[in-house]
């Protein structure tokens, strides 16, 4: 029998390589606190996102230059790397991600002063869980909605590149 000759319900509906997308979002959680780390992690991790974590602005920075991320949320005073300074190295390598600040100090100095350093949100520790997932939602939901906007309809008409340039 040939493949012409099966039914409709007999044929493979997939290739043997498909995979369905995921389309779970990616987000990378810097604290230098371990529970804290552990928790938000987790917590995040039970509400659908893919987390990593990382113990530190360095270690996070290592952690962004392998992977991709849809947002980080990130301590502000850490050893070896400050979240102000993890916000400013994204900044200078022009790494246009979304950053939440959980921190128990604000450093409103520095954001007085370098106000482009401001992150998409604050929050404030101790802060709930409940008022993670909800920043967290917002500003994932922001930058899809940013994305989509700029995003051309799945109905663009679409030239090759060649036949724009022929003269």
């Amino acid at each position: 029998m040939n493949e012409n000759d099966m039914s409709p319900v007999d044929q493979p509906t997939t290739t043997p390589f498909q995979r369905a997308p995921n389309l779970r979002q990616r987000i990378l959680v810097v604290e230098d606190d371990a529970v804290i780390r552990h928790l938000n992690t987790e917590v995040l991790t039970c509400s659908g996102y893919q987390v990593d974590d990382a113990v530190d602005g360095q270690a996070a920075w290592d952690a962004l230059q392998m992977y991709n991320y849809d947002l980080v949320v990130t301590d502000n005073n850490m050893p070896k790397m400050t979240g102000v300074e993890l916000i400013k190295k994204l900044q200078d390598a022009h790494m246009d991600l979304p950053v939440i600040m959980a921190t128990g100090t604000v450093p409103d100095a520095e954001f007085e002063r370098y106000p482009c350093l401001q992150p998409a949100v604050t929050l404030l520790k101790p802060h709930t869980f409940e008022d993670l997932i909800n920043a967290v939602k917002a500003v994932l939901r922001a930058t899809s909605d940013a994305v989509q906007e700029i995003a051309p309809p799945p109905n663009w008409p679409v030239q090759p590149l060649a036949n724009r340039f022929r003269t």
